[in-house]
């Protein structure tokens, strides 16, 4: 949360109030990793004022470079989405007053996101010439292409992002092993998106990159379940001061977020490497879970809700403190059901087993432990 209001700030600060409105999870990650490259100092915190999305109390929140980047960052690519649904004209943006004004919005953000990626010494020109090649890309692909080929816009921004955190904490070291996580950061983060809006794009005629390249839910798993390990090696390969929370949302969350995708909790790899034959695990593993019960009906489908509707539902949410305090809540936007921040205390869920010594951490498909015990 501090690295969320620290982000909503520093949008604030550098760009404006209405600048606020792209603050996003995703974002906040650059924040994170800065910090959790730099020698830690009080003026890397600062208490904020009281907020109505934090029931008005006051917090300490994240400040400095590593917000200001993510602030960049999440503007530059908040525009190129703007434009995406321009061209698409979607919604009230099929109305040339409303699309006009969104470009104007959309040439803004670009404006303001180089600025500060300038100060920061960020080319936010390979955030903009990537999103700019997704376009043509989308348009080439077809049955047979590569997922891979469709996702690398995507991970070259994302992997320019990460690595650059490396220069602003002093760690130019880094820059290599954070450039690999951003880059199946950024391709984990796109095949989630196609996974979970297969059957919504379906319904709508819109373009998606599972359906145009015919690529099997087996294969995405794959492929998610590689970012993954890919993404863990890499985080073991830089130096960290304090790794702690970036390891837990760049292992275990993402772990989390293909899990739900998937509506599965199983590796998409046989023990033996090879790719099982579904999402549970390969027949003959004599140490496989017992089976559970019949499956619960699906819940229905839901809806999704606009940019607008989904921040006004979260800002309740978030003023009844359903967020943090809810054993689940739905998701503002998608509706899919979310678990309340304050009981996400099973980190070893979905893991091989825990740390031998400590037991906070685990070991996730034989890939060793990596939860910075002291023991």
């Amino acid at each position: 949360m501090a690295h969320l209001c620290g982000l909503c700030l520093a949008l604030r600060a550098d760009h404006g109030q209405f600048a606020r409105i792209v603050t996003n999870y995703d974002g906040l990650i650059v924040s994170v990793l800065t910090e959790a490259q730099a020698e830690r100092t009080p003026e890397g915190r600062r208490t904020a004022g009281p907020c109505p999305l934090r029931s008005m109390r006051t917090a300490p929140v994240a400040r400095g470079e590593g917000a200001r980047l993510a602030a960049a960052v999440s503007l530059v690519l908040a525009s190129a989405k703007v434009r995406d649904h321009v061209a698409d004209r979607d919604g009230l943006l099929k109305r040339r007053p409303v699309a006009a004004a969104a470009r104007r919005v959309a040439a803004g953000w670009d404006r303001a996101g180089a600025r500060t990626g300038a100060e920061l010494g960020f080319d936010t020109a390979v955030l903009v010439d990537a999103v700019d090649r997704q376009t043509g890309i989308e348009s080439l692909a077809g049955p047979g292409t590569s997922l891979t080929a469709v996702t690398e816009p995507t991970e070259t921004a994302t992997a320019a992002a990460f690595a650059h955190t490396a220069v602003l904490a002093g760690r130019p070291h880094n820059a290599g092993p954070l450039a690999e996580a951003g880059r199946l950061f950024g391709r984990l983060a796109h095949l989630l998106d196609a996974v979970e809006d297969r059957q919504a794009d379906a319904a709508s005629g819109a373009w998606n990159p599972l359906t145009a390249t015919g690529t099997p839910l087996t294969e995405a798993r794959r492929l998610c379940d590689d970012a993954l390990h890919g993404i863990r090696l890499a985080l073991a390969d830089a130096e960290f001061t304090d790794g702690k929370l970036a390891h837990v949302l760049l292992v275990h969350e993402l772990r989390r977020s293909v899990d739900r995708a998937f509506g599965s909790t199983a590796c998409g790899h046989g023990h033996d490497g090879r790719p099982a034959g579904g999402f549970g695990p390969p027949p003959g593993n004599p140490y496989a879970p017992t089976p559970p019960g019949p499956p619960l009906p699906p819940e229905p489908p839901r809806n999704r809700r606009g940019l607008i509707a989904g921040c006004l539902v979260w800002a309740g949410l978030a003023c009844t403190c359903q967020l943090c305090c809810a054993g689940t809540f739905h998701d503002p936007w998608s509706g899919q059901r979310r678990e309340g921040l304050c009981h996400k205390d099973d980190c070893c869920e979905g893991c091989c087993e825990g740390c031998d010594c400590c037991g906070n951490c685990c070991s996730c498909c034989g890939d060793g432990c990596d939860c910075g015990c002291d023991c």
